[in-house]
Formats: structure tokens, sequence, C-alpha cells
């Protein structure tokens, strides 16, 4: 169930001066804090889905969102998981296309919409903005350009040694036996990342854990040799 909170001003958002918004004039703020909601997102609900309309942009002001394309068999292939201050839905936006991809709450998540026209007049009014959805919309670009030449030249235990480092740089915290990434992904939802099949994701996390590489707590993923999992993944390669 989808709950809408009271607005937080985007002055006074803690997430802002991580997303796109950090840097916008106090006028332009006031402009996105009146026409936006506020909606709290639970998790396993869809924020949107493959196909249909974008109506406007999404600011995560805290949680996980997985974002993935469904394959004809049904499997997941995980484009990204967007963390706070992550901006969701302007490519298609500014493209005028249907969402290539869906959206699903992986942690529950408070989440902003900001209306399509709020966002537009703001991006054509600010151009220090405008160059910085410019280059967020470039680095997208170069980043699915990475991971399609990792795909083609990777094989699946450096994608996935190199999966386990990014997921350990985002949402790692340090611990006694090593840096647990504190974030619960399913086997399945790993194998979506990487681009594999789930049954290999857990053979080869058992090898990990068997080269001391990384432990579990629970369902959490503990990163043991951040050095070891670098050199496998072909990362200083």
């Amino acid at each position: 169930m989808k709950v809408q909170q009271k607005n937080t001003p985007c002055q006074l958002c803690i997430s802002r001066k991580f997303s796109l918004f950090a840097d916008v004039s106090e006028p332009h703020l006031c402009q996105l804090s009146e026409s936006k909601n506020l909606i709290t997102h639970k998790k396993g609900q869809i924020l949107f889905y493959e196909g249909t309309k974008p109506l406007g942009v999404f600011c995560i002001s805290d949680g996980v969102v997985k974002v993935y394309k469904t394959a004809s068999n049904g499997k997941e292939q995980i484009i990204r998981l967007a963390k706070k201050g992550d901006f969701l839905g302007y490519a298609s936006l500014l493209g005028e296309e249907a969402y290539s991809n869906s959206a699903t709450i992986v942690e529950d998540a408070n989440i902003c919409f900001v209306p399509r026209e709020s966002f537009l007049k703001v991006l054509s009014e600010d151009n220090a903005f405008h160059q910085r959805v410019t280059k967020a919309l470039c680095n997208d670009l170069g980043v699915m350009e990475s991971k399609l030449t990792d795909a083609t030249q990777k094989s699946i235990r450096e994608r996935l040694a190199f999966t386990l480092l990014k997921l350990s740089e985002t949402y790692g915290i340090d611990g006694k036996e090593g840096e647990k990434i504190d974030i619960v992904l399913t086997r399945e939802e790993i194998a979506g990342i990487v681009g594999t099949a789930t049954e290999t994701v857990i053979r080869l996390l058992s090898e990990f854990k068997k080269d001391e590489l990384i432990d579990f707590e629970g369902k959490k993923i503990i990163v043991i040799d951040k050095k070891g999992l670098a050199r496998l993944s072909d990362f200083y390669g």
C-alpha cells in the first residue's frame, strides 16, 4: 500500500545534496516543493511498469529501488539499484517515450514524484540544472556501454566479483570480520544483476565463501577480502 506523506520542502531535504537538485536555485526549489508529492512505498511494490508513459520523474528520498527489464522467459535483468538521491524516469520523460524498463521497491522507500510540467519548467529555466541532467544522461549511457562490454568480455565469476565490490562500495558497513553489504538481495536478484542463472550465483557464492573472499550473516553478504575480489574481477586489470 502506497501512503502519501506530508511533503518535506526541497530546501530542507537531506537527500537533495545527493541528487540532481543539489544546487537548484531557491525560487525553483519552491516551485518543486509546491508541485511534488512525497509517497511511502513498501518493499515489493511496483513504482512503474515497462511500456507505460511517464507523467513525471521520481526522486528517491530514502530506500532502494531496482530498475530492471523482464525477458520473454520471465527472468529479470537488473539494470541498476537506485538509492537515496537518485532520479528515475527522466530519460524516458525527456525522450517522450514509454518506460524502457520497470522499477520495484527493494527496501521500504520514501519517494518524491515531480510532475512533468514542473520538472521541464525548472529544466528550461535553470541552465546549470540543464547541464547536470545532460551530464547524468551521458553518464548513464557510459554505464550501459560498460555493462554491455562486461557482458561480452568478462566471465560470470568476474562479473559476480565485480558486483559484490560495487555493492560493498555503495551499501557496505564496516564490521569486525569485514564489510557487510547492508541490503538484502535474493540470490535471484543478484543473478539478475550479474546476468546469469540463480543456480550459478548460488554455486559461485559458495565457492567465494570457501575461498574466504566473503561470508554470510543471515541473508546478508560480508566482504572479507576486497583485494581478492578485485583481482578476481580484473577490476585493476
